[in-house]
């Protein structure tokens, strides 16, 4: 499935719902701001052992997908609502991403561009 076609998808679930009119862009970016925190929540207190192998347990696993998709969901919405193409706006920061974070400074560093250096 394409990212288009599951906006698709998204966009006729709201219609047959009449719910467009509650899909403004500030509604859904609190929405999906409001999932991302569902998801949060499932890491909350693990370590960073226990979170990468948090899908390996069956319950847990389905959790983290469902949640998943509800972020996947609602950002795609917006994406759609505010007519944003996001494999575009993708396409252009990982770009943007590269300049900012040169490998021969970046490279198994974890501090903010702005530390550095040059």
């Amino acid at each position: 499935m394409s990212i288009k076609f599951l906006q698709e998808v998204l966009a006729e679930f709201a219609a047959e719902r009449d719910w467009q009119q509650f899909h403004t862009p500030k509604n859904l970016a609190m929405a999906l701001a409001g999932e991302c925190g569902e998801l949060l929540e499932l890491f909350q207190w693990l370590t960073p052992e226990q979170s990468i192998q948090v899908m390996r347990d069956p319950v847990s696993a389905a959790r983290v997908r469902e949640e998943l998709a509800d972020v996947l969901a609602y950002l795609l919405r917006l994406a759609d609502v505010l007519d944003i193409d996001p494999e575009e706006a993708l396409a252009e920061k990982i770009e943007a991403n590269r300049r900012k974070y040169p490998i021969h400074l970046a490279r198994g560093r974890s501090e903010k561009y702005t530390d550095l250096g040059e």
